[in-house]
């Protein structure tokens, strides 16, 4: 399947909906299942970890079943055969959790990457390998303090905040200037693995509707 989702729109997205939901667990199956579920409750970016079992062919079935306008990504893409494997499944989006070689080789061939870094040195040279934006990891290491002093020197830099972010810290995260959040345990819990996916599901529903609340705040010029 051809992959028509360019860094760009990637970017543009991720910043309207101000969300992007992680699924890592021990069951592939039940890991599709989860990334389903999100998109169904108003996530448009998930992606699911290569670390999980059978991580592709979830992948792949997520992209025939995506309903319109969402987009299912690989994470915890690190090397050139990931990202071969993550194109032939139909993975839309990478996100590394460090600077990987993986970095270079999916912007070379056009798939849109989040970076992992956490310093400023790291950041820089994740946007000058190529990628679309920084997936500041661990971002609860330093609070969104930390990601406010690294946007003074870096302004340009789009950064989300992935790691220890849940219901209580992503607006936090969004005003100190992260234009996403990235979302696993405190959404998912243990659905990856084959848990319950009601509560999941009203999870789900409580941040597309804080993150929505807070755009149209913002929009009004409140935040």
């Amino acid at each position: 399947m051809e992959n028509t989702l360019t860094p760009e729109a990637l970017l543009d997205g991720v910043r309207r909906t101000k969300l992007v939901a992680i699924v890592r667990g021990t069951d592939g199956p039940a890991a599709g299942r989860a990334a389903l579920a999100a998109m169904e409750e108003g996530f448009q970016y998930v992606e699911i970890a290569l670390t999980t079992p059978g991580a592709l062919e979830a992948i792949s079935e997520v992209r025939a079943a995506a309903p319109a306008g969402c987009f299912v990504g690989a994470g915890t893409v690190l090397t050139k055969q990931d990202v071969d494997n993550v194109e032939a499944a139909g993975g839309q989006f990478v996100v590394t959790p460090s600077l990987a070689p993986s970095i270079e080789e999916a912007a070379s061939r056009g798939i849109p990457v989040l970076a992992g870094a956490l310093t400023p040195s790291e950041a820089l040279e994740a946007m000058n390998r190529g990628a679309a934006a920084v997936k500041l990891f661990p971002a609860s290491i330093g609070g969104p303090g930390y990601l406010k002093a690294l946007r003074d020197p870096f302004p340009d830099i789009p950064f989300i905040a992935v790691g220890g972010v849940g219901l209580e810290e992503a607006a936090g995260y969004w005003g100190a200037g992260a234009i996403a959040v990235g979302l696993g345990g405190p959404l998912f819990g243990k659905v990856g693995s084959g848990g319950d996916l009601a509560p999941m599901r009203e999870r789900a529903r409580r941040f597309v509707a804080l993150a929505a609340d807070y755009h149209q705040s913002a929009a009004g010029g409140l935040r």
